[in-house]
């Protein structure tokens, strides 16, 4: 299962993202699933890279770097420009899960919009071997040098499927044999009890709001994360890492 470039050659006029830091621009760079457009470096960091061969190259001073970013961005002297990744079909990634039988969670986004945090639980998910994450195609962000720096690196190496219809996906999920899990402080089952020996779907809402009733009337259960009653809620990234390494310890 493989992401493929977008093409572009028609319609209107792309924006290209633009991924900075090191972390984020070399980890494209080893992504042969990319389309590069050009490298804004210094010519102390151009010192530090392999170039890969046709790549147009942009010098600069750290000032010109960080005026093609956000202000503040911590740039470290690599700005690259990119073509966005084609999301991975849904289709793919649950075809995989039959056929090679590993127990690796799959988390769903339901209208997080924080690319900080996206990029934050995709980091998560890589770490934790999740199959992949799947968001709304609207009301969720796209590619960005903020996601991708948040990401550090796991933008170029989990795959991410954007759908059209959430509810539709999880109808999909849930026939291709995952037990999907809702993640509600107000629920009555701690996630742990819930997952038990299942293969599980992560569903996390939105920042605030939480999931969506129609979103939750697709889980199969809700679950808590046993958390003091001092803090009210975590943070969406928080508490997907949390849960995604509660999915891990399951195999231990």
């Amino acid at each position: 299962m493989g992401r493929r470039p977008v093409n572009r050659s028609h319609g209107p006029k792309t924006v290209y993202p633009r991924l900075y830091g090191r972390h984020a621009v070399f980890a494209a760079l080893d992504n042969p699933a990319r389309l590069f457009r050009k490298l804004h470096v210094t010519h102390a960091t151009a010192k530090t890279i392999v170039i890969p061969k046709g790549l147009v190259i942009q010098y600069g001073d750290d000032a010109d770097l960080g005026r093609l970013v956000p202000a503040d961005a911590p740039h470290q002297g690599f700005v690259l420009e990119v073509e966005p990744l084609e999301s991975v079909w849904l289709g793919d990634i649950l075809a995989e899960a039959q056929e090679d039988g590993e127990n690796r969670p799959l988390i769903v986004l339901d209208q997080v919009t924080d690319p900080h945090n996206v990029g934050a639980i995709m980091r998560s998910a890589a770490a934790f071997n999740a199959r992949a994450i799947i968001t709304q195609d609207r009301h969720s962000p796209g590619e960005s040098g903020v996601l991708a720096r948040s990401a550090s690196g796991a933008l170029e190496t989990l795959p991410w499927c954007r759908v059209v219809n959430l509810a539709r996906a999880l109808d999909e999920i849930g026939e291709a044999g995952f037990w999907r899990i809702g993640l509600d402080g107000s629920a009555d089952t701690h996630l742990e009890t819930a997952m038990a020996r299942t293969m599980p779907c992560l569903v996390l809402g939105a920042e605030g709001e939480g999931m969506r009733p129609l979103t939750a009337e697709r889980c199969d259960q809700l679950a808590k994360l046993p958390i003091s009653d001092a803090m009210e809620s975590l943070n969406v990234s928080n508490a997907a890492a949390i849960a995604l390494y509660a999915a891990a310890r399951r195999g231990l």
